[in-house]
């Protein structure tokens, strides 16, 4: 039996859901360090400028961590197990999922939660017609607040959840620890955890994975800021900012910024930000890791290390973890 609902995760309204997004961005304009959320990069325009950053030559991350999951995605559905239900954060569209339902054959369900319900509506119902045996729950929400699933169909059910992408690394350390802490009470009982993270490497191939010459990771960028427009009562002269994304080798992190070309005020609402030239706003880390940094860290959180399965190259990497 397959569901193609859009269910809630809570009962925000849209007026709330923009509200909330008001005020994340308030907030984050009046912090010393100027900054947007980089959950709000995800509107319909941006999850498909997204999509095409993931074809992209100099975007290693996703066609690496695909050939992970083609090589391997046996052995991982092996540990997954049967019974088990799927719980993807942050799901897109779902495409490196589709090679790890192929060999679930005996999933309970797979429940795609996503904050872009435009984008989860469109992956839910192509889902539906791929899989017609499988029950697919799609939950619109932020997987960075608190998650109350759906009952399982039975009390020996298992839940794994599946976080692919190494969206981890768009949280700071402590944020991470959090989720992380989150994921294993969400899962609950004999719960598991399969997701990926990027590894460190050479400054040069990180700096060209965010700033490709086709300008596609800029437009992502800069929508943040016409999704403001188009969204909040707001006046942001997109064209006077510009992409910049630097290694932070100190911190082990990409930053992603948008830098001011010249002075300027914008406005949200009644609130009014004067930004000089060269000022930026911060919209996104990506973090990067060691394996063994990222055993401790999920080990703290009461997860353990069950398999890792990385590239030739040691780009990139997909650890299973039971609780």
């Amino acid at each position: 039996m397959t569901s193609t609902l859009l269910s809630p995760l809570g009962q925000k309204t849209h007026s709330e859901t923009s509200k909330q997004f008001r005020d994340d961005v308030l907030k984050g304009l009046n912090s010393p360090i100027r900054s947007i959320p980089s959950k709000y990069f995800y509107d319909q325009q941006g999850s498909l400028l997204f999509d095409q950053i993931c074809e992209l030559q100099e975007y290693y991350p996703t066609r690496t961590e695909t050939r992970i999951m083609q090589r391997s995605a046996k052995m991982m559905a092996a540990c997954i197990g049967t019974n088990t239900r799927l719980v993807e954060y942050g799901s897109g569209s779902s495409v490196k999922t589709r090679i790890l339902l192929d060999q679930l054959k005996q999933l309970d369900s797979y429940l795609p939660i996503d904050i872009s319900r435009e984008h989860l509506h469109t992956t839910a119902n192509n889902l539906a017609v791929e899989y017609p045996h499988h029950d697919i729950q799609p939950l619109v929400g932020d997987f960075t607040k608190p998650i109350n699933l759906p009952k399982t169909s039975s009390p020996q059910t298992r839940t794994c959840i599946y976080f692919p992408g190494s969206t981890i690394g768009n949280f700071t350390h402590e944020e991470a620890s959090r989720l992380l802490h989150s994921m294993r009470s969400t899962a609950g009982p004999r719960g598991s955890l399969l997701i990926g993270f990027d590894l460190l490497k050479d400054k040069h191939t990180l700096e060209a994975a965010y700033n490709d010459r086709d300008g596609v990771t800029a437009q992502f960028n800069l929508n943040v800021l016409s999704r403001i427009n188009r969204e909040l009562d707001a006046q942001v002269e997109v064209a006077s900012f510009d992409h910049k994304a630097i290694f932070n080798e100190e911190a082990g992190r990409i930053e992603m910024r948008l830098r001011s070309l010249r002075n300027q005020s914008i406005r949200i609402d009644d609130h009014f930000f004067h930004i000089n030239a060269g000022d930026e706003i911060l919209t996104e880390y990506s973090h990067k890791y060691t394996v063994e940094g990222f055993t401790t860290m999920a080990d703290e959180a009461g997860w353990s290390c069950r398999a890792v399965w990385h590239d030739a190259q040691t780009y990139f990497a997909v650890m299973y973890l039971e609780g």
